[in-house]
């Protein structure tokens, strides 16, 4: 009976809690972790970075030898093997050298193009992380929205109903006007749902093409959204409040920040690749070397007699004294290339201590009027409201007096979301800028890559 409680505790239990897991809305957290792990490029870049590495281990082999067999000095009019002394059978065997140290350029050249895959797939995280949390977040914003208004709509029918019975009744105080404004605020209110609807939907069917199965044959099934999508507020973890506590970096602060990033080290993984290009190309005014050797099988004599075998031997060397401006160009394009790069990689820095400030300063700005919204904005707007009312009540105010400021205290409750929802992109944008590579696979990297720390 015991042993029979084990296994169902082994076996069923597990069963039980990846059924409620499933059940349960999709999180913003679920969602990245599903896309981070079954990106079809992820594991298309380890299957290239394999590939890479076997290249440069067959780039460092030499090239076959070649072997001749050949039929030398056969004399034409009687096809004699024994007629002439000249006639022999040879065989022979020859090895060319790549010039130079090309063979270990090649393979270090090609070891660092693999090196750059780890990079590449990094970046891609990241950039995927900000992909889907923003799509997410959109998708957040509308399905609020529309929460919102769904739970105010009844409210605006009920003020519909009493401005069209205050109209029809005599004793009523509701004009025709006040009639009119009042439908024509209901009737706005259904196309701003169909409008927030639509949004959603865009915003959802991008975010499922990072949830669903890959496609490819393979058994992963996709994420279930059946039980739909959470409505808890996503909360991001800041970096740049780890990392600054809310201070501005300096430029240079950044900029020493963003070598880790992974879009700058694949950059630097990219100028090392072209340093060991131009190095490559400076072996192309070395000599190619190659070796032979041929063994001569003669017959006998026209009196019986052996005739001596001959062997050969031979070094070949080609001599680049006539191509030296096809070299000294091919040094210079790749050395250009190379410094092509390293520009690129200054203007891809500028760039992104630019985007970050700007990012940084939109958060501050966002955090500002979320504080005004909290403090003054709502609270003001729900005492008007009030007394907006109070005042229709008490016969002092106008039905138009009372519409205006539930339509104020819904835009306002939108517009607050919407400062929330900007905030959590902006600290997912920063958080982006901020990832950085590992600090020892990036060194280990940049050494690999020959580049000096």
């Amino acid at each position: 009976m015991a042993a029979s409680i084990v296994v169902l505790t082994v076996v069923v239990l597990p069963s039980l809690v990846v059924a409620s897991e499933a059940n349960k809305p999709l999180t913003l957290d679920q969602a990245v972790r599903f896309a981070t792990e079954h990106d079809a490029w992820l594991s298309g870049s380890t299957y290239t970075q394999k590939a890479t590495e076997a290249l440069a281990e067959s780039a460092y082999q030499l090239p076959d030898p070649k072997l001749s067999l050949k039929m030398a000095n056969l004399p034409t009019d009687t096809l004699d093997f024994n007629q002439e002394a000249m006639t022999q059978l040879v065989a022979g065997v020859s090895q060319m050298y790549p010039r130079g140290d090309s063979r270990r350029l090649k393979r270090q050249q090609l070891q660092q193009q693999s090196a750059q895959q780890p990079l590449l797939r990094s970046e891609r995280q990241a950039k995927l992380t900000l992909t889907i949390t923003q799509l997410w977040l959109d998708a957040y914003q509308a399905r609020q929205s529309i929460k919102l208004i769904e739970k105010d709509r009844a409210l605006f029918d009920q003020l519909v109903d009493i401005s069209l019975a205050g109209y029809s009744s005599a004793l009523g105080r509701t004009r025709q006007q006040d009639l009119i404004k009042a439908q024509l605020e209901q009737t706005r209110i259904e196309d701003r749902l169909t409008r927030l609807l639509q949004k959603q939907e865009i915003a959802e069917q991008r975010l499922l093409e990072w949830l669903l199965p890959s496609g490819n044959g393979s058994s992963t099934p996709g994420v279930n959204l059946l039980s739909g999508y959470s409505a808890e507020p996503p909360v991001i973890q800041s970096l740049y409040a780890e990392r600054w506590q809310g201070k501005p970096p300096s430029n240079s602060e950044l900029a020493s920040s963003f070598i880790r990033h992974p879009s700058v080290q694949k950059i630097d993984q990219s100028i090392a690749v072209a340093g060991t290009a131009v190095r490559l190309a400076k072996q192309k005014y070395k000599p190619q070397w190659g070796m032979n050797a041929s063994y001569g099988f003669r017959g006998e004599d026209a009196s019986g007699r052996d005739r001596a075998d001959l062997f050969s031997v031979g070094v070949t060397v080609s001599m680049p004294l006539f191509s030296s401006i096809k070299q000294d160009r091919g040094v210079d394009a790749a050395t250009a290339s190379q410094e092509k790069i390293r520009t690129d990689r200054s203007l891809m820095i500028r760039q992104m201590i630019a985007s970050f400030h700007s990012a940084r300063t939109q958060l501050e700005r966002l955090e500002q009027r979320r504080k005004l919204f909290d403090r003054k904005l709502i609270p003001q707007i729900k005492q008007q409201a009030k007394a907006s009312l109070n005042a229709y009540e008490s016969d002092n105010g106008s039905f138009i007096e009372v519409l205006r400021p539930r339509i104020d205290q819904l835009n306002a409750q939108i517009e607050y979301l919407e400062i929330n929802v900007a905030k959590q992109k902006q600290v997912a944008q920063l958080n982006y800028f901020l990832t950085s590579i590992d600090a020892t696979s990036a060194s280990t990297s940049l050494r690999t890559s020959g580049i000096k720390q």
